[in-house]
């Protein structure tokens, strides 16, 4: 009965989240476009003639927002890269890759599209699947965040940027910390589309630290 209750009222605050109505209209796939929407204009992350790696992209919205901010005279001025696991409908003018990063196919495809070039920005909306055990989902989420620092290491220039979703109750302040040990410097997003009830957070590390060679 209460599991009932929880769903009916998520979906009554889903049904009228301003966000979520904002998506339908402006054709966006998910509400989650308008968190980068937000942290972008703050931050000026998003520019033409970019490199652009969307880590775990699926549905797409990050990917549908970062090629309207790139978007000149049809095409796209900038190259935008999708990576996941999961299928994802087609973006025009991305180049979407499925699979696993961490595996030497993906990464082959990957370097075919880069051509040696490394990326201005890293972008990464991933969460684990949650077991309801709070260490699980912590060390969970730090592999994630672990990951993602990996990546930029390896294909993102010494002056790029990265930015990822964590939860601040989910081992935050570790990876906080490990952002400091990477990265110039460090700022904390919560951009306004991003749930009150929920401890979702965004990290923004620019200038890396310690690029792989």
């Amino acid at each position: 009965m209460a599991k009932n209750k929880i769903n009916k009222n998520w979906l009554h605050d889903h049904i009228n989240d301003p966000y979520v109505k904002a998506a339908q209209k402006d054709g966006y796939r998910a509400r989650a476009a308008y968190k980068l929407k937000e942290i972008d204009e703050d931050e000026k992350l998003i520019k033409p003639g970019q490199v652009i790696v969307d880590l775990g992209c699926t549905p797409g919205s990050w990917g549908q927002y970062t090629r309207r901010k790139l978007a000149a005279g049809g095409g796209i001025n900038g190259t935008m890269i999708g990576l996941d696991i999961l299928p994802m409908e087609p973006i025009a003018d991305m180049h979407f890759i499925q699979g696993d990063f961490r595996e030497m196919e993906v990464l082959d495809q990957l370097a075919e599209v880069l051509q040696g070039r490394k990326a201005d920005l890293v972008l990464s909306d991933m969460a684990p699947n949650l077991s309801g055990i709070a260490t699980a989902d912590a060390a969970r989420m730090e592999d994630l965040i672990d990951i993602a620092i990996d990546f930029a290491q390896h294909h993102m220039k010494p002056g790029g940027a990265l930015l990822v979703k964590c939860f601040k109750d989910m081992g935050f302040s570790q990876i906080v910390e490990k952002f400091r040990a990477e990265f110039k410097t460090v700022t904390q997003k919560k951009p306004k589309a991003s749930r009150d009830k929920s401890s979702e957070i965004f990290l923004l590390g620019r200038g890396l630290k310690h690029p792989a060679p």
